[in-house]
């Protein structure tokens, strides 16, 4: 299935030749946080829920044109972009327009694009998550892979999950078939800390048997 296959059509755009009193009623219908604005048949921008119920209903959309807010997705943007086009607007609505013009096409729900990405690998293959950190200038991921890929591991996915204090963040799902504690251990060696907590960290539960063991001792 293509995210294109996603395309919703349910609600049509509003002209700005109509009133705010217009969009209101459209806001109040829909749990939508925007809503798209045509001029003459073509996309301008999106009108904010919490800017229109800021205005007096008998006002034309246009002469309020400041207040648009331009984002949108092309029909050949990848789905990741999508997704990132959601975060970085603050939407659960993304207009789709065609490749080449402004004509539009529709538009993505949030929940939908969603839907689409837990279909992926990443999130229904079995599989472990491992969670590591390193300086935001000595991680790679061609270094990553090697790591995991040496050490008979497959990859379904990997992604930035955090940066801060230079300190990046990465999160990798790794398949099923793998041998856990041993791609764990090479991290280690690497300089990489390990995140995420594993029944299998082998290095973890030796510790843990460590400190028991010397509890024991000093309470002798």
């Amino acid at each position: 299935m293509k995210i294109t296959d996603y395309i919703i059509k349910d609600i049509d755009p509003l002209d700005e030749q109509l009133l705010m009193g217009d969009a209101q009623e459209l806001f109040s219908q829909t749990t939508y946080s925007h809503v798209p604005i045509l001029k003459d048949k073509t996309y301008v921008g999106c009108l904010n829920e919490s800017d229109v119920h800021c205005h007096a209903s008998d006002e034309i959309i246009a002469d309020n044109s400041h207040m648009y807010e331009v984002f949108l997705v092309r029909t050949d943007t990848n789905w990741l972009n999508v997704i990132e086009a959601f975060a970085q607007n603050n939407t659960n609505i993304m207009p789709v327009l065609d490749e080449e013009t402004a004509n539009y096409l529709g538009y993505y729900e949030l929940a939908d694009v969603m839907t689409y990405f837990n279909n992926t690998p990443f999130l229904n293959e079995n599989g472990s998550i491992i969670v590591i950190e390193h300086g935001i200038h000595d991680y790679s991921f061609s270094e990553i892979c090697q790591i995991i890929e040496s050490n008979d591991g497959k990859i379904l996915g990997a992604f930035i999950s955090q940066i801060k204090n230079e300190v990046a963040q990465i999160s990798i799902k790794i398949g099923a078939d793998t041998s856990f504690n041993t791609i764990l251990q090479a991290f280690r060696r690497y300089g990489y800390v390990i995140v995420s907590e594993h029944q299998e960290d082998a290095f973890i539960k030796d510790l843990q048997e460590r400190s028991q063991y010397l509890d024991k001792y000093l309470n002798i």
